[in-house]
């Protein structure tokens, strides 16, 4: 197989990941992965992917994750997991199709527009 690489974007962050076939060793910027997502929330939805084609332990994944919060970078892995599989394998892509996994969120943190305190909320209004 080789290695293939693939790209996940989700909010402000970035992540550039690396797959070839191994034990399931998961490095995310040269830390362990269970250390660098604490929580089995964020474990789940990085290993989404992989639990939906049955290949727990089947892939070693090198990670470099760039910008956002935590969250948002463990969505943008779980979009490049997807990315890679599908480069991998092709007839995986059905299956995490169906899913949504292949579907990179739009959504973006609006900006804040001058003289109002955020985006929409604006200053309390005065009448005198």
């Amino acid at each position: 197989m080789g290695i293939v690489n693939a790209i996940g974007r989700r909010k402000a962050a970035i992540a550039r990941i690396y797959l070839k076939e191994g034990s399931g060793i998961i490095t995310i910027n040269d830390r362990e992965f269970k250390n660098y997502f604490p929580t089995p929330h964020l474990q789940h939805t990085v290993l989404h992917p992989l639990i939906t084609i049955n290949a727990e332990g089947k892939f070693d994944i090198k990670v470099n994750l760039d910008g956002g919060g935590i969250n948002g970078q463990a969505e943008a892995l779980r979009l490049a997991i997807s990315r890679a599989i599908v480069k991998s394998t092709p007839e995986l892509k059905p299956a995490l199709k169906v899913k949504g996994f292949l579907t990179r969120d739009p959504r973006e943190v609006e900006r804040k527009k001058p003289g109002q305190k955020k985006a929409r909320k604006r200053f309390q209004f005065s009448k005198r």
